[in-house]
């Protein structure tokens, strides 16, 4: 009978009090930071190096808390206003119409019955809140997690703040000889002014056009979203012009599903710092502990090479 040779008990771990397997060894630790370039805008050329969290930008995903954040965001935004009368509301008297017996018709109640015009109506909708709970720091977690998601797939775009979008030379020639803009022809009459308006519209979108295309920020990249941290004139007057290219958004005004919809999502420094800042409550601890060292692992923003 065949008898099973005893395993070596060299680089066998048999209890939690062993030493490592191999003298000098170190255990494997995962990285606290991640790198992030930050671009200029709108030429996209690498301007500085910084060293983020892993916690803001390289958490793993999770598909179920994102969906726990759409959904929660989805039902608060839900009006819930629409609401139909019943037969107590609707106009009219609630008297019965008709004497029980002896008119020969149908007995019948009130006019407000449901079964006659113009009365009222059975189970209709009724003004309610659809709004739906979430713990506030499963919420932020899902922020950082559509954060962490873009960025590993290379779609987050970190740019220098102030992103504006300004006007080639073209533009101020156009406008200097009068051909754009306001001119006493525009002014006496109203149809020029209207040629005006939309040959300046015309040039801002196909400007912005160019841009996007060249940077792969446009339609065939997917779509873009632009995130800033205060609202621009041109950059938002020109992706008004072209919904099918990009949208721009404050980022006051931007969602977990914003982070998701679209292909790109190019972000303001500021922007991004304000959003992880906001987002943080499962990370920052609540109890103050006097002279006591801040922790520099979940910190953001470092220089590495500028």
């Amino acid at each position: 009978m065949a008898t099973e040779r005893p395993l070596p008990r060299k680089n066998i771990t048999t209890s939690v009090f062993d030493p490592p397997p191999t003298a000098g060894a170190e255990l494997w630790r995962p990285a606290t930071t991640v790198p992030l370039t930050i671009f200029g805008f709108p030429s996209h050329e690498p301007q500085r190096l910084e060293s983020w969290s892993a916690k803001h930008l390289n958490l793993p995903l999770r598909r179920d808390i994102l969906h726990l954040a759409v959904v929660y965001e989805g039902d608060n935004t839900r009006q819930g206003t629409a609401q139909a009368k019943t037969r107590w509301e609707v106009h009219g008297t609630h008297k019965k119409l008709y004497p029980q017996k002896g008119s020969g018709r149908a007995r019948v109640g009130t006019k407000q019955s449901p079964i006659r015009r113009g009365g009222g109506k059975i189970h209709g909708p009724r003004a309610r809140d659809f709004g739906t709970r979430l713990p506030r720091k499963v919420y932020d977690l899902a922020w950082r997690t559509a954060l962490s998601y873009r960025y590993r797939r290379g779609e987050l775009v970190v740019c220098e703040d102030g992103m504006e979008l300004p006007l080639p030379d073209e533009f101020a020639a156009l406008v200097a000889s009068g051909r754009l803009g306001s001119t006493p022809d525009a002014r006496r009459h109203k149809r020029a002014g209207d040629v005006a308006g939309d040959l300046e519209k015309a040039f801002k979108a196909k400007w912005a056009r160019q841009v996007l295309d060249a940077n792969e920020w446009g339609r065939s990249a997917g779509r873009s979203t632009f995130i800033t941290a205060a609202r621009t004139q041109h950059l938002y007057g020109a992706l008004q012009l072209l919904p099918r290219y990009g949208t721009a958004l404050d980022v006051d005004d931007v969602d977990v599903k914003d982070l998701l919809e679209t292909g790109r999502l190019v972000i303001e420094r500021a922007a991004l710092m304000e959003m992880i800042e906001r987002h943080q409550s499962d990370l920052v601890s609540r109890i103050y502990v006097t002279n006591a060292a801040l922790s520099k692992e979940n910190q953001s923003g470092e220089v590495l090479v500028g």
